[in-house]
């Protein structure tokens, strides 16, 4: 079942020129929405603007639902995103993933994103905290200026909708990075559900809402002036 969010957001320039219509976000991660293929769901989504990937989502998957809804599509890469699913062939159905702490502008809307998980067993795509921290510091002058930005990442920070199990706990850098860009959103995986519970997608750290988007879920960014 494709999950709903509504989220308005602070800056007004993505918004123009749309006559007050929210830019929708479709957000997968980690596990196939099976709702997804099912043409009638599609049409009961309706048009979506944009398609964000947060990891652990093979290449084959991540260009059925770019194309089935004709959407761009932007994404990170988890730490299971390795092996024969990504060799040069099936990479080649996707555009390259956002560059780690690069700001990358969709729609108006600017985002930053970090591939991989905190190290656990030396497999994957796992990256080091001190290696985290490194890319991190490194991003903050330019997200700085980008102020507001939609945070994408595979895993949370530390001690926000992370887990105290050592293979999904989070990174201690994402949460120095939340203190000092107070993104309006943040969207991750990594964090199963299974767990957490369905309804334990959420948590709010410091005016930042950090989701949790494992499956699919329809994201509508407001204008900031919009009722309600």
């Amino acid at each position: 079942m494709t999950d709903r969010l509504t989220v308005r957001w602070p800056d007004p320039l993505p918004f123009v020129g749309r006559d007050g219509r929210p830019i929708r976000l479709l957000a997968v991660s980690d596990e196939p929405d099976p709702t997804l293929e099912s043409t009638i769901t599609r049409e009961r989504i309706g048009a979506v603007d944009l398609i964000i990937g947060a990891g652990d989502l093979e290449p084959d998957y991540l260009s059925f639902v770019a194309d089935a809804f004709h959407a761009p599509l932007r994404y990170i890469r988890g730490n299971h995103d390795v092996g024969p699913a990504w060799s040069d062939t099936r990479r080649a159905l996707l555009p390259e993933p956002m560059p780690d702490g690069r700001v990358v502008e969709e729609l108006g809307l600017r985002l930053v994103g970090f591939s991989g998980s905190p190290i656990y067993n030396k497999r994957g795509m796992q990256v080091s905290a001190l290696g985290m921290w490194a890319r991190v510091i490194g991003s903050w002058s330019a997200a700085s200026r980008a102020r507001p930005v939609l945070l994408v990442t595979h895993a949370p920070p530390r001690d926000v909708n992370d887990d105290e199990d050592l293979p999904h706990r989070g990174f201690t850098a994402f949460r120095w990075l939340a203190d000092r860009l107070g993104p309006p959103l943040w969207l991750h995986g990594h964090t199963a559900l299974v767990r957490r519970g369905m309804d334990d997608r959420c948590a709010h750290y410091k005016g930042t809402l950090f989701y949790n988007c494992t499956g699919g879920t329809l994201i509508e960014l407001l204008p900031p002036d919009a009722d309600g």
